[in-house]
């Protein structure tokens, strides 16, 4: 009796031992799990994080509205390119370019404010924000196009060659070994470089097309590479002694230079040019320097 006794005790101090060590693991393991689960739960906070960073909708484009709150639209240009844009005997900007850029800045109820830039800095003026467009008879290429956010086409023009009146260049073939004015950072500059025959010729970059027209008038070169719009406003307005080429070497169309993210800025601008050009404003404009509504906007 005494011996199932002692043995019934040993029994129940093992069942309680048993059932100690099963309560000890299940609270480690219940432990472990609540860890585990506070790092799962800690992994995939910080994924989420970095989920909802990736997608978060970038801000919202403020250009018209920066525009808008300053009262003022700041047009860069090279102001020695008539008609387009270029500084008058009083020292007055003036120009196609600006009538129209005024017309525009009326419209949306702000001052226009001509800012004069280098030619061959305008990307880094436009990008460091120091201008809100360029707006100068810019011709579209490829590489503007990349570099800036552009508006529809609003002109179209020719790259030819202008040589004075008694010169013995007639035709391309005669520009070998002659010296050739073109201005500095501009797509003529760049035409040039790439026709078949530069090679042959001695290309004088200058800073711009008034100066290299000057350059060959004293003699110190033999034409020039320039926009059609340039020389035949330059020649009929000055009346001077100089003749166009026959043969050019490409057409190209202008357009505005705007910030690559100013897309509202650009929007606006390009929707009130559609306007003026419906109510005849844009035609009146052009014919004031053109004789006639060479625009070609929609």
């Amino acid at each position: 009796m005494k011996k199932n006794r002692m043995l019934a005790a040993f029994a129940a101090m093992m069942m309680l031992a048993l059932t100690g060590c099963a309560g000890g693991n299940s609270t480690q393991g219940s432990s472990e799990a609540s860890t585990a689960d506070t790092a799962a739960q800690s992994e995939a906070s910080a994924e989420s994080a970095v989920d909802s960073s990736a997608e978060a909708p970038a801000g919202d484009d403020e250009s018209l509205q920066k525009v808008l709150d300053s009262g003022e639209f700041v047009l860069g240009l090279d102001a020695s390119f008539p008609p387009m844009g270029f500084t008058d005997e009083d020292n007055n900007i003036i120009g196609f370019d600006i009538d129209v850029a005024q017309e525009v800045c009326d419209r949306l109820g702000v001052t226009l404010v001509k800012q004069p830039i280098v030619w061959d800095a305008k990307e880094q003026d436009l990008n460091a924000g120091k201008i809100d467009c360029i707006w100068n008879g810019l011709s579209i290429n490829p590489s503007r196009a990349e570099a800036m956010n552009l508006s529809d086409p609003y002109m179209e023009n020719e790259m030819i060659f202008v040589v004075p009146a008694d010169s013995e260049i007639k035709s391309l073939d005669d520009l070998t070994d002659k010296t050739i004015g073109v201005q500095l950072g501009s797509t003529a500059e760049e035409i040039l470089e790439g026709a078949d025959f530069y090679d042959s010729i001695h290309a004088t970059p200058l800073e711009d097309n008034v100066e290299a027209l000057r350059q060959m008038e004293l003699g110190f070169s033999d034409a020039v590479f320039m926009d059609s719009v340039v020389a035949n406003y330059l020649i009929t307005s000055n009346g001077k002694d100089f003749q166009i080429l026959d043969e050019g070497l490409e057409k190209e169309e202008y357009a505005i230079g705007f910030r690559k993210g100013d897309q509202a800025l650009r929007d606006e601008v390009q929707k009130t040019l559609s306007e003026m050009k419906a109510d005849g404003k844009l035609g009146e404009i052009s014919t004031k320097w053109f004789g006639s509504d060479v625009t070609t906007v929609q």
